[in-house]
């Protein structure tokens, strides 16, 4: 049996040998474009879309647009560019177009861009959305319960959005991932956290309230042109898809289905490494999440990355005993966003993980990790070495950004 190399950032990967015997499945995401590639790769979805209208249809000379750029891109610089040159040959002035880009939501994400992708610098026109700023924000409408929901002044006064973002998966949510929409991307500092509360306090079914709201918004601002990209590996470009919110995400969605391998039975060990290796530690809770679907119950999960940053107190106590609802409850009383942050990127662990033991190849101090009473693996041949021991295996290469299916 040949092999398996995992790239987890060190100056040397991994390489797994296995038994002869030994059940494998060696997990990878799509291949992709980049460079020049990947721009002409937009440049086709924009002006002839699957369905609905070119983008060139959706402006005329003289109007304002926004590309409202949310969250990390695979391959950013070249998709923006393609973006604003459609513009201009339609007719839109250089000075009416705007980049306006807003923060991932979770500081976590190892997005495809940190990967490798899209990381040139941004053409000068790009400006930064800060949430923190509310004069920066305006009014837009009311959700069913009849909180306000603000949105980018920027975005409100535009006569067109180009909204772009990303689409892909978070095995710790479920499913979809929660980047690449407007809202609360481009809202107030205080709608993204109030979002984590709700998700904190009502896991999974919080979802629905986040999918009304980014809805009522879309709707509001009459948002016709969604540009939605795909991640392939190593920070590459899979597939862009354009057209009408609706439609540019359901084909956004069977493109990233490339991400969702099958597994035929579950493994006893699993391997995985992260988009990006240096993310922080929200990425391994993604990536424990995504093996653990694929890992039977009592069996091992190994994450490789760099990362250098450990979670917070609120998980410490829950690796050194304390009830988790009780933890979760004590620091949403806080208000503390930053408490509450970490209690929800602790109850999605906590969920994932189940009886399930962790091993860390990291650049984590051995304290830390004993600390937190997970495996920790000083060298690669700590991981080769559980590999070569185990009956069944699976390899999941950037796993943070899949939703692996096991088979029945």
């Amino acid at each position: 049996m040949l092999p398996i190399t995992l790239d987890y950032g060190a100056v040397e990967p991994l390489v797994l040998e296995m038994t002869e015997g030994t059940v494998v499945d060696d997990c990878r995401g799509p291949e992709g474009a980049a460079g020049e590639a990947a721009r002409e790769l937009v440049a086709a979805a924009i002006a002839s879309p699957a369905d609905g209208p070119p983008l060139e249809a959706h402006v005329v000379p003289g109007d304002r647009v926004v590309v409202a750029v949310a969250g990390e891109l695979p391959q950013r610089t070249q998709v923006v560019a393609a973006v604003v040159t459609r513009l201009g040959a339609a007719g839109v002035s250089g000075d009416e177009i705007g980049v306006l880009r807003a923060a991932p939501l979770d500081a976590g994400t190892s997005g495809p861009e940190a990967a490798g992708g899209g990381t040139e610098a941004d053409p000068p026109e790009v400006v930064e959305f800060d949430p923190g700023t509310d004069a920066a924000t305006s009014y837009l409408a009311a959700d069913e319960a009849g909180m306000p929901l603000y949105l980018s002044r920027a975005l409100v006064d535009a006569d067109v959005v180009v909204a772009v973002g990303p689409w892909g998966w978070n095995a710790a949510l479920g499913g979809r991932s929660l980047e690449g929409e407007l809202w609360p991307a481009f809202s107030r500092q205080t709608c993204r956290q109030s979002l984590t509360l709700s998700l904190a306090k009502r896991g999974r079914q919080a979802l629905g309230d986040w999918r009304t709201s980014m809805q009522e918004i879309a709707w509001r601002l009459g948002v016709c042109a969604s540009l939605r990209l795909v991640p392939g590996r190593r920070g590459t470009l899979h597939a862009a898809c354009f057209g009408l919110p609706d439609e540019a995400g359901r084909r956004a969605r069977d493109a990233a289905a490339a991400w969702c391998p099958r597994i035929d039975e579950l493994a006893e060990l699993s391997i995985a490494s992260l988009a990006n290796p240096q993310a922080g530690f929200e990425a391994v809770t993604r990536a424990v999440a995504a093996a653990a679907r694929v890992t039977q119950p009592g069996g091992t999960i190994c994450v490789a990355s760099q990362v250098t940053a450990g979670p917070g107190i609120i998980f410490l106590r829950w690796r050194q005993g304390a009830p988790l609802d009780r933890l979760v409850h004590e620091a949403v009383q806080t208000r503390d966003p930053a408490l509450i942050a970490d209690a929800l990127q602790t109850r999605l662990f906590a969920r994932a993980l189940g009886d399930r033991r962790l091993v860390l190849l990291s650049a984590l101090e051995e304290a830390t990790v004993e600390e937190l009473e997970f495996g920790f693996a000083g060298t690669p041949d700590v991981v080769e070495r559980l590999a070569h021991r185990a009956e069944s295996v699976a390899v999941l290469h950037e796993a943070d950004l899949m939703l692996p299916q096991p088979r029945g």
